[in-house]
């Protein structure tokens, strides 16, 4: 067999001489059918090989086509993006506080109610009973209490005429005694007899003993006094007592109307109107969610944190928090709540935003990207993010020479992203053209030409605006 080398210099003569001139070079019969199928076939890959090269240097010189972007200078936000987690801002499980059939639902499952709106009301006729029996009780102590006073009054009468009666018989026993030692004198003289003083004597002392008597009749209806107003403390506090079993039973009766206690959604009913509900029962008739102010929780990297905590203590961060399939309206928020602590399981810090929430855009359990505007960077410079590479020195970019319409591959230090464009730290200046597509083919000095991208009508090369942030 002839060697490649061989078969090339034959390929090379027969495409000079005809085949009938090499033949007689060429070994046997069998030999040489063989060896001028592979001539043919060598001849025909060595001209293929000849028409790609050809090809392939048209194409070094044909420009590539690719859109630019110039690099512009504005205030860019520096950000903190995050997937987040609508939370409400409080909710309550509504359950009842006495057992009994429920007769009404006055609300339907996914309404918004306002707080003090009727809810439910339960079967009231045991608690309406218990209330008039303590009405009952009430009135009866306060006729005790009139009783006790009457009583009073009179026994405040009885030491009144005591007192009265001991003043008429103090004057009486004094009285009976001078008279008695005035009788008892005359009788020493032998004015009167004997007999005649000792009765003065005898009207002296019986008065006396009745002004004693008086003493003790004070004494008796002071008690009397004592214990009627004994008995009327008594009535008083059975009054009160029965005040308050009515109170009692008025809040009793009150249960059975269930009212909501917040302004927020309902969820799905779990007991229908005519079933028996429980006092206290573990699982709550409904639920009720407040939307209105709501919360927006996400989790931090703690990395990011002492960054975080640097514009915190600078005053309030703006936090904007964008529905899937509708970025174009975000929610604008505050950040109300940094956690204490970090989670040593992920290694993040769980952040929580206030929004008024005052269209109810935002449900509980939704998922939203969350934006924390910590500041602004003012005179950045800023390209569209697709235009940066990444190759094995770093990042670079394509940029385009204006005199000849060539690109250079320029490493550049990358800052801040914002939606999709970045900030350029370091190796461009503003106002040069950077390419966005078509970099694939490109090499360094590759000749370019400028197309405008797709959907663009009439725009040069730019910042596509078709790629900004929603939120600017």
């Amino acid at each position: 067999m002839l060697s490649l080398v061989s078969m090339r210099y034959l390929c090379l003569n027969l495409q000079t001489r005809p085949l009938n001139a090499l033949l007689p070079v060429m070994p046997t019969k069998l030999s040489r059918g063989i060896i001028l199928l592979s001539l043919i076939a060598l001849c025909g890959c060595t001209a293929t090989e000849a028409q790609s090269n050809n090809r392939k240097g048209k194409n070094q010189q044909r420009a590539v086509p690719v859109v630019v972007a110039t690099a512009t200078r504005k205030t860019i936000p520096i950000e903190l993006r995050q997937t987040g987690t609508v939370v409400a801002y409080s909710t309550v499980g509504v359950k009842s506080q006495v057992a009994g059939p429920l007769t009404g639902v006055y609300f339907q499952e996914g309404q918004n109610v306002k707080k003090g709106q009727l809810l439910f009301k339960i079967d009231s006729r045991p608690q309406q009973a218990a209330l008039m029996q303590a009405q009952a009780n009430q009135q009866k102590a306060q006729a005790q209490v009139k009783q006790a006073q009457a009583n009073l009054a009179q026994t405040l009468a009885q030491v009144n005429q005591a007192k009265a009666n001991l003043l008429k018989d103090q004057t009486q026993a004094k009285n009976a005694q001078a008279q008695a030692q005035r009788y008892g004198t005359l009788f020493t003289q032998g004015a009167i007899s004997k007999e005649q003083a000792e009765q003065y004597s005898t009207a002296s002392e019986a008065q006396k003993a009745t002004v004693l008597a008086d003493n003790q009749s004070i004494a008796n209806t002071i008690a009397a006094v004592d214990a009627a107003k004994a008995d009327l403390n008594n009535a008083k506090a059975e009054v009160s007592a029965a005040q308050a079993a009515v109170d009692s039973a008025n809040i009793a009766l009150s249960y059975n109307s269930i009212f909501s206690p917040i302004n927020g959604r309902t969820g799905s009913l779990k007991v229908n109107q005519g079933n028996l509900v429980k006092d206290n029962d573990t699982n709550p008739l409904v639920t009720i969610s407040q939307i209105s102010p709501i919360y927006v929780t996400t989790s931090l990297p703690q990395r990011l944190l002492p960054e975080l905590n640097k514009y915190h203590a600078q005053g309030k961060i703006e936090v904007d928090a964008y529905i899937p399939r509708d970025e174009q309206r975000p929610e604008h928020g505050e950040l109300f709540f940094v956690d204490s602590g970090v989670d040593p399981t992920t290694g993040t810090i769980q952040l929580k935003s206030t929004f008024a929430n005052a269209d109810g855009r935002l449900s509980p359990g939704q998922f939203v990207n969350v934006v924390v505007r910590l500041t602004q960077e003012p005179n950045a410079i800023v390209v569209p993010t697709t235009a940066i590479q990444t190759g094995q020195k770093g990042q670079f970019v394509y940029v385009v020479n204006p005199s000849d319409q060539t690109v250079d591959m320029r490493p550049v230090v990358v800052g801040n992203a914002v939606g999709n464009e970045s900030v350029i730290q370091q190796g461009l200046k503003e106002g040069e053209q950077v390419v966005t597509d078509g970099q694939f083919n490109l090499r360094p000095k590759a000749k370019v030409q400028i197309k405008q991208p797709v959907g663009s009508r009439h725009r040069s090369g730019g910042v596509n605006q078709e790629n900004q942030n929603p939120s600017q």
